[in-house]
């Protein structure tokens, strides 16, 4: 079954309906408002990568191709699983770094050694799940696993395998300037600010449209839906709910939706008291109203989440139904916890999430009806990230796309939740997941696997291991002059070769 014929990750596409048909303006450059900044001095390894991808600089072997609903070639033209633990990967001819020098198998093996061999390495792309990279001759890449594994080409697909030319890694740092395979290459940076990018005249995949663009890393969304209404920007990510009927009202913008694996989330601290008691996180879902939490603070624009996986979803909990606030319940499992009120409980609220001050004032109200006290701070999610990877922190709402390591949850349900996790934010470990976990991530049968899931994410549920509060969509704002512009919602490829603007 497609993916995308269950979580329509289709794209919203925006051709420029309404305009009069004209020649490209090849001397056009837009602005793309993004609502995070790199934070890794551009190390593959990192989130920096994304930044990267949706710049249109680095490219991967595959790539998940969000109408399709499957992997399909990139910088790859194909792939072979030549034994139970290795896959070849025939590379695209003809193929330039914009430093000039050929794409070979030696280049793509210096890159994604460089990723495998990092300190803390990607998610997707790591020691447990990769054990080796080799050319076996200058157009073929062999990947090697330490078990089965059916989901390579997904694996190769993650933005953290985004291929750079060797004078990349010359460096302390990872320098992608002018190193890149894509249609757009970085020629200058304001550190946390911007990134500008000029276009590939020499582009593997043909005519690039826009001469270049600006990529600005603006935390707040209610500034990235202005200046996209005022025409500082022509692209604005993940605009805030509170924005969309302006948005909406105003004819030069186009307001792009689209369903996404992604659930805004209370992040409770397993590892710590009062969280590490399973009856004391069953209490404070039962003291929430969801219900009245997407009706209000998401008015309508997101659904009440049902557990770690929205319903619509091939790997869903069957018969899953959303958590109904029951405050007398709520009261007996806190007794039964033995909780009794002290110091109050501390919410981070992630501020790239305009919405989620308020959603943590509703918390904080549904929690006090039933004496639990807490308190809120705001912050931006790179200040806090180290207390949270380090258990120093006691609830936080944040979202996690589930599709955002590869377009498999394998790679959420390893990360997030695994004891070893790389990404275990909920500090949580239980034997049984971690069994269903490996045998899910052996599984070739497409169905089996799902279903393997779905125990998983039962167990997940049962547990309280969190509160997921709602599924949300993904918003995105243009300027209805752009043309050929392609939403992607997982925010992966944004500047595309293709992408058009109308002149002023």
């Amino acid at each position: 079954m497609g993916l995308v014929a269950v979580l329509a990750l289709s794209g919203c596409g925006f051709s420029g309906e309404g305009e009069s048909p004209q020649a490209a303006d090849l001397d056009q450059r837009i602005v793309v408002d993004n609502f995070r900044a790199p934070v890794a001095d551009w190390a593959l390894e990192s989130d920096a990568a994304y930044i990267l991808s949706l710049s249109g600089c680095l490219e991967t072997l595959t790539r998940y191709d969000e109408a399709a609903g499957k992997i399909v070639p990139s910088l790859a033209t194909g792939w072979e699983q030549v034994s139970d633990l290795e896959w070849d990967f025939t590379l695209r001819d003809g193929v330039k770094f914009q430093d000039g020098t050929a794409l070979t198998a030696d280049t793509v093996v210096n890159s994604l050694r460089t990723v495998l061999e990092a300190e803390v390495p990607a998610r997707a792309f790591n020691p447990t799940v990769v054990s080796g990279v080799e050319a076996i001759d200058e157009r073929t890449v062999r990947i090697t696993t330490p078990t089965e594994s059916p989901l390579v080409p997904y694996r190769l697909a993650s933005v953290n395998t985004g291929v750079l030319a060797p004078a990349a890694f010359e460096g302390e740092t990872v320098d992608p300037f002018g190193h890149c395979t894509g249609p757009f290459t970085p020629v200058s940076e304001k550190p946390k600010q911007s990134l500008t990018l000029d276009r590939n005249e020499d582009y593997w995949g043909g005519q690039v449209q826009l001469a270049g663009a600006e990529v600005r890393f603006i935390t707040d969304g209610a500034t990235r839906a202005t200046q996209v209404q005022t025409g500082e920007a022509d692209v604005s990510l993940s605009i805030p709910v509170s924005s969309l009927s302006a948005l909406e009202a105003d004819e030069n913008v186009k307001v792009l939706k689209a369903d996404s694996p992604r659930t805004a989330t209370l992040y409770m601290n397993n590892g710590k008291a009062p969280f590490d008691d399973v009856e004391f996180r069953q209490a404070l879902r039962a003291a929430l109203d969801l219900n009245t939490l997407a009706g209000s603070v998401y008015e309508g624009a997101a659904l009440p989440a049902s557990g770690p996986f929205a319903p619509s979803e091939p790997w869903a909990i069957e018969g899953a139904q959303t958590p109904q606030q029951d405050v007398e319940a709520a009261r007996q499992l806190l007794a039964a916890a033995g909780y009794t009120a002290g110091r109050p409980l501390e919410i981070i609220a992630i501020v790239e999430r305009a919405e989620f001050a308020d959603v943590a004032t509703v918390i904080q109200e549904n929690l006090k009806a039933v004496d639990v006290p807490v308190k809120i701070r705001t912050a931006e999610y790179a200040a806090v990230e180290p207390d949270l990877l380090s258990g120093d922190y006691d609830m936080v709402l944040s979202q996690r796309n589930r599709l955002i390591d590869i377009a498999d949850p394998i790679g959420f349900l390893t990360a997030d939740y695994t004891c070893d996790g790389g990404y275990n934010l909920s500090h949580f470990c239980d034997e049984d997941y971690d069994k269903l976990i490996a045998q899910a991530a052996r599984t070739a049968d497409t169905q089996e696997r799902y279903r393997l899931y779905a125990e998983a994410g039962k167990i997940l549920q049962d547990q309280a291991v969190n509160i997921w509060l709602v599924n949300e969509q993904a918003i995105d704002a243009v300027r209805a002059n752009l043309g050929s512009h392609v939403q992607d919602p997982l925010a992966r490829y944004v500047l595309r070769a293709e992408t058009t603007k109308s002149g002023s």
